[in-house]
């Protein structure tokens, strides 16, 4: 493949996946995001930990455009930093998931019988660990901090990774050109990065964005309850349980925290399936099969429909008619 043709698909794909309505509205969320991020990394409003008490529950404004807090902070400067905070998470998590799941399906998929067997027990016996049990689990040990969130998510959900691709990872390895490959010599690394990963690769981006997701909430969640991020390190969570007493009185200021989280993994749920969507060939073969029946269809109805009409041929004096057996 030439690399314009590698070009030419990769605007291919962007296009289907922007064309589609969930793809479009993840692409913008996060493209907001990770914009928030990278600016609330030399630039916010306000110090988002700086204090007024004279500007205690303050309005949104023009001033302060989410409004202020208990202690005077800025909400919309401490949104932007957690924004970063989010960012780093979520990334963070799903690169380790990724090579975490990569390396169980490998070997739980291209090693022997015993190993595999093996291997099957041990991912069922660990996805049986919930994810925010395990972080909260490794932070009481380890301590509240953002390195223990993204290791101990990484590592629950790239089991999940392995044991959801372990199925699909074996019945590729079964098709007839992993079959070719291996009698032309290829070992089991370029198999698996050749021909396995490739063609799983649907599956492992929606795996991938489940995980993200998860460590976006795992975050938020086990910083709500004091066992995430330090107090000097921005989190939506942190802010989420501090406003969270004042609900009543001021209802407005713990609906940003809580509006960005809920947005963030809605996003990242949605460009999970549409890049499924637009990188599966077995559903953009699908729908341009359908695209050419339905033209078929259609152009076959058009030449019908232009098909002049046989010409009747004139009676004349000779003819004879029928009539009940008879003729006149």
């Amino acid at each position: 493949m030439t690399a314009r043709a590698a070009g030419l698909g990769e605007r291919g794909f962007l296009r289907r996946l922007v064309t589609r309505p969930s793809g479009a509205v993840a692409v913008v969320v996060l493209g907001l995001l990770v914009v928030a991020a990278v600016v609330a990394s030399f630039w916010t409003p306000y110090d988002p930990f700086d204090t007024d008490p004279f500007h205690q529950w303050r309005a949104p404004s023009a001033a302060h455009w989410f409004g202020t807090d208990a202690v005077g902070r800025d909400i919309a400067s401490y949104v932007l930093a957690g924004a970063r905070t989010t960012v780093l998470v979520a990334v963070g998590s799903g690169v380790i998931a990724s090579v975490v799941g990569m390396l169980l399906t490998a070997v739980g998929s291209l090693t022997s019988r015993w190993v595999r067997e093996g291997m099957a027990v041990l991912l069922d016996v660990l996805v049986a660990f919930p994810t925010l049990l395990t972080a909260m689990l490794l932070t009481a040990v380890f301590g509240g901090s953002l390195g223990v969130v993204v290791v101990s998510v990484g590592l629950s959900f790239g089991v999940t990774i392995a044991r959801v691709a372990r199925g699909e990872i074996r019945r590729i390895a079964r098709s007839d050109y992993v079959t070719a490959a291996r009698a032309a010599g290829v070992g089991p690394v370029g198999v698996l990065l050749r021909h396995l990963v490739p063609n799983a690769a649907p599956l492992f981006t929606v795996q991938l964005s489940l995980a993200m997701a998860t460590a976006v909430l795992a975050e938020a969640g086990l910083s709500y309850l004091g066992y995430g991020a330090s107090s000097s390190t921005a989190s939506w969570g942190s802010l989420l349980a501090d406003l969270q007493t004042y609900i009543g009185v001021h209802p407005w200021s713990a609906a940003w925290p809580g509006a960005a989280i809920a947005l963030v993994v809605v996003a990242l749920s949605l460009l999970g399936d549409a890049v499924r969507d637009a990188s599966d060939p077995r559903l953009t073969g699908r729908r341009r099969d359908l695209d050419a029946d339905t033209g078929a269809t259609a152009g076959a109805a058009d030449a019908r429909e232009a098909r002049p009409a046989p010409a009747v041929m004139p009676a004349t004096a000779d003819a004879t008619v029928e009539v009940h057996g008879g003729t006149a």
